[in-house]
């Protein structure tokens, strides 16, 4: 739907995030995931920031042609599916085990308080408790949510978040008049649905606050922007947080922990990463860096999305390409450290980070064009054979 706008639209002044929610009555948070999916898979193009804009591209036809996917959301056994989400038995695609997230990946659930995690967090929702899930990027803290929660929506924070980015703000009609078009936080509290502020600890506290009438015994807040309007929250509203402590600027603030009273870690899924095929060797990798970073021995160990970043870099140049790649994923003061580990695992001497080595010597006969020269200087060529001379 979104990519199908994308086209239709004048590809000379691209189209923002507020302007699309509007043009197809969705949330921005939704329409903004679904654009951000397809610049990824290069079938859209972002072209601005503040704010953010986007236009087709020669493979948004493809999109656009392929048509709505109708999200499955299976029961498996020991996980009741959400409220309201009509979910039922996965066929032979879901495997055995998993929950099947809205974009149609599996998640593989992990244990949490004697159960398991997806029905664990469901209950918390049905009991009003509000959730932060704390730990590196990559982890699976999204994932994990997009299969308790099939109808989230996900705000990505940063430290330019701004008030209008969660409430909503005014944009230009093609009048060029001008209308409010509600943010995701108004949608999410209108439609009780589940709320994500992810990396919320980027997000000023100033900005944040916002969020924290709707959390208390009010479950309301006041859109000053918009004319004071009062937005109640919908029974099912439920905001969680996701929070990277390891990441520069993140900070959790007292106002912030106090309004989450269940605050969950989250790491890496060493065992998922193995029953998904990658290198063993790598996890054995993982893991060992991952106990020397819990000693503050290094700083950096791989996460799950890096190592199925490892097997798909294996896959396509070979494993020892994708472990000299995997120290160059590494921060530049624990690269050294990791590069030990990985040349102990593998049995060499030293592994470097890929880089491009020496040029490739050139096919016989391949003629190199001469250097540019300054106006008015005479130059000799050189003919080939057969060619005529000249001066």
């Amino acid at each position: 739907m979104v990519a199908r706008h994308l086209i239709e639209a004048d590809p000379a002044s691209a189209v923002s995030v507020t302007e699309l929610a509007h043009a197809l009555t969705h949330s921005s948070g939704a329409i903004g995931a679904a654009l951000e999916r397809l610049v990824n898979r290069g079938e859209a193009e972002r072209v601005g920031v503040r704010p953010r804009r986007y236009r087709a591209t020669p493979s948004t036809v493809e999109a656009a042609e392929a048509g709505p996917r109708s999200p499955r959301r299976p029961r498996t056994r020991g996980v009741s599916p959400a409220p309201g989400s009509g979910g039922r038995a996965g066929g032979s695609s879901v495997p055995p085990g998993a929950v099947l997230r809205p974009s149609g990946q599996p998640y593989f659930p992990r244990e949490l308080a004697g159960m398991p995690d997806v029905e664990a967090l469901r209950r918390l929702r049905e009991a009003d408790v509000p959730v932060l899930l704390y730990g590196p990027p990559g982890t699976g803290k999204t994932s994990l949510l997009e299969a308790a929660y099939p109808d989230l929506i996900t705000v990505a924070g940063d430290g330019d978040t701004t008030v209008g980015d969660l409430v909503g703000e005014y944009t230009q009609r093609e009048d060029r008049s001008y209308e409010f078009v509600h943010g995701p936080l108004v949608t999410a509290m209108r439609e009780g649905r589940a709320l994500l502020i992810d990396d919320a600890t980027l997000i000023s506290p100033s900005v944040l606050a916002v969020l924290y009438p709707a959390m208390d015994g009010r479950r309301e807040i006041r859109v000053k922007a918009h004319k004071g309007e009062m937005v109640t929250a919908a029974p099912g509203f439920f905001p969680i947080a996701g929070h990277n402590p390891g990441v520069h600027g993140a900070v959790l603030s007292e106002a912030l922990a106090s309004r989450f009273s269940v605050q969950i870690r989250v790491t890496s899924d060493y065992d998922l990463a193995a029953h998904l095929g990658v290198n063993p060797v790598a996890v054995r990798v993982a893991r060992h860096l991952a106990k020397r970073q819990e000693s503050g021995e290094v700083g950096w160990a791989p996460q799950l999305r890096e190592l199925l970043g490892f097997q798909r870099v294996a896959d396509a140049l070979g494993a020892e390409v994708a472990f000299a790649n995997l120290v160059g994923t590494a921060p530049e003061e624990d690269q050294e450290q990791v590069a030990v580990v990985v040349a102990t695992a593998i049995g060499t001497k030293t592994v470097a980070p890929l880089s491009l080595g020496a040029r490739l010597p050139l096919p016989p006969g391949t003629l190199v064009a001469p250097p540019p020269t300054s106006k008015g200087a005479r130059t000799s060529t050189t003919p080939t054979p057969g060619s005529p001379r000249r001066s």
